[in-house]
């Protein structure tokens, strides 16, 4: 056979990462440090580090929950905002992988197709595609780590709106924010309600001539500082290790408060959600039109707010909110059911995510394809009958890094079990006939609920269950038994 049609053997690596965002990161330093003679490699299909927060760019962008949990357990957050704009988290990525020498570790534009496991060997062959010249690559490895996220890099979604085509405006994606985007003195609508149109509209607010977030319905709001006094005075008196732990046990346990307050005592909560927006807007504003739900607080994710910005713009007169439902795209902005006409010069639609299952890459194991909506979790890190595999996978109700740290540390606890023991394959068998199928997510926003039928369930009880809590999370991954009678290992 001639030389350039000889197929060469894969390259061969201990663990491959999928994806080198926020978990994918996380998922390297926890190698590093609690697998060091495990070798890995990094695989990104874009061309930098950073996931969604190198990918979002709109004005604004932020995270929405509190720096303390939403940083690494073992690199503290030592900017004095708590609440962060996108480019100092993306900063503080960036520092974490160079530091620990993550960076030098991935290759980029490396999109990860399909991963496919045989027992024979004891190991995955992936094959990912070079994004920019389309050649695939194949690679051997002992060990996949899925850090992928849950959402679509390619494409937000949006609704098939009548009459787009007739708008002389431009129509903007946040998730493709348009560089340079010129909105000085226009008048901007901002379609949606969740977090990421609550950011932009405070933000565009200060520079556009005016601001409207129409929304379908009402999301839950609330404002918090953007700095945390207690962290602050903690980080001057103690040393910076112990006072980022103090602080990130104590907006865990807040958070954990908060929202099984939510499902205990959920007209309690509403009401007080909803006296925090009165106190802001006063009492002649329609609190009961555009800020109350139709669902209790925490059936979908609460919009956090920091310094009251939101409700400063619609204080000042600079934004406003409107409750209505379109009926067409017109030339120069929107006809509302109501028969309201909103003018618009730039339209953004902030209508939410698409979601993709382990970022679009497919599995077989010996042959057979993984129909992984037939599946189960495991932790909520793994899938019955799925060997040597995890998914990281954050937390839909606190910080995503606070559940990325504990499945990258249980992963690295289940690979040293099996290099003690000789054993070269781990496999949760879902062997309970008590067991009950439940949907992998409980949230009912509409952008979980469009592609919940392509996701792997979770079932009733432990280890088959996805608990939405920091502590019980903490007790199930990092103390609990490897050999629980659901995860079978074989040499």
């Amino acid at each position: 056979m001639p030389e350039s049609r000889r197929e060469t053997a894969p390259e061969f690596v201990d663990v491959l990462i999928v994806g080198a965002g926020i978990s994918g990161i996380g998922a390297a330093y926890h190698l590093q440090k609690h697998c060091p003679k495990r070798s890995y490699r990094i695989f990104e299909a874009r061309e930098t580090l950073g996931g969604t927060w190198d990918l979002f760019r709109y004005p604004g962008i932020r995270s929405d929950s509190d720096m303390y949990t939403l940083g690494y357990s073992f690199r503290p957050w030592t900017n004095p905002k708590a609440i962060a704009d996108g480019p100092s988290i993306l900063s503080y990525l960036r520092d974490t992988a160079t530091e620990n020498g993550i960076d030098r570790r991935i290759t980029y534009r490396r999109r990860v197709k399909s991963a496919s496991w045989s027992s024979d060997r004891g190991t995955w062959i992936v094959v990912a595609e070079n994004t920019e010249t389309g050649e695939e690559a194949r690679v051997e490895c002992r060990f996949v780590m899925i850090c992928a996220g849950y959402y679509d890099y390619d494409a937000g979604y949006t609704p098939d709106f009548p009459g787009v085509s007739s708008f002389r405006g431009r129509v903007v994606h946040p998730q493709h924010w348009p560089e340079g985007l010129d909105y000085d003195g226009k008048r901007v609508v901002v379609i949606g309600s969740g977090a990421t149109a609550v950011t932009l509209v405070p933000e565009l607010s200060k520079r556009a001539a005016h601001v409207t977030m129409l929304q379908r319905s009402p999301t839950y709001v609330i404002s918090r500082p953007s700095e945390d006094p207690a962290a602050n005075w903690l980080r001057e008196r103690l040393p910076e290790k112990v006072a980022y732990g103090i602080t990130r046990w104590k907006n865990v346990l807040l958070g954990m408060a908060f929202f099984q307050a939510a499902k205990r005592r959920p007209e309690f909560i509403r009401k007080m959600i909803l006296g925090g927006v009165r106190k802001e807007l006063g009492p002649e504003y329609d609190v009961r039109t555009h800020f109350s739900p139709r669902y209790a607080p925490w059936d979908q994710r609460v919009c956090l707010v920091p310094d009251h910005d939101l409700f400063a713009a619609i204080r000042d007169g600079r934004a406003e909110v409107v409750t209505d439902q379109i009926r067409t795209f017109t030339e120069h902005g929107l006809l509302l059911e109501s028969g309201t006409e909103l003018p618009a010069d730039i339209i953004v639609t902030a209508t939410g995510l698409e979601l993709k299952v382990l970022g679009g890459v497919s599995l077989e194991v010996d042959g057979a394809r993984v129909e992984l909506p037939k599946t189960t979790t495991y932790k909520g890190m793994m899938f019955s009958d799925v060997p040597n595999l995890t998914v990281c996978l954050g937390y839909t109700n606190a910080s995503w890094t606070l559940k990325v740290d504990l499945t990258c540390e249980y992963a690295c606890r289940l690979m040293n079990h099996m290099d003690r023991k000789g054993y070269r394959k781990c496999t949760p068998r879902l062997t309970d006939p008590t067991l009950s199928e439940e949907p992998w997510a409980d949230l009912s926003s509409g952008y979980i609920q469009r592609k919940l039928h392509l996701f792997p369930k979770q079932g009733s009880k432990r280890p088959w269950r996805l608990h939405q809590n920091y502590a019980l999370d903490l007790l199930n991954l990092e103390y609990s038994s490897l050999t629980d009678g659901a995860m079978e290992f074989s040499r």
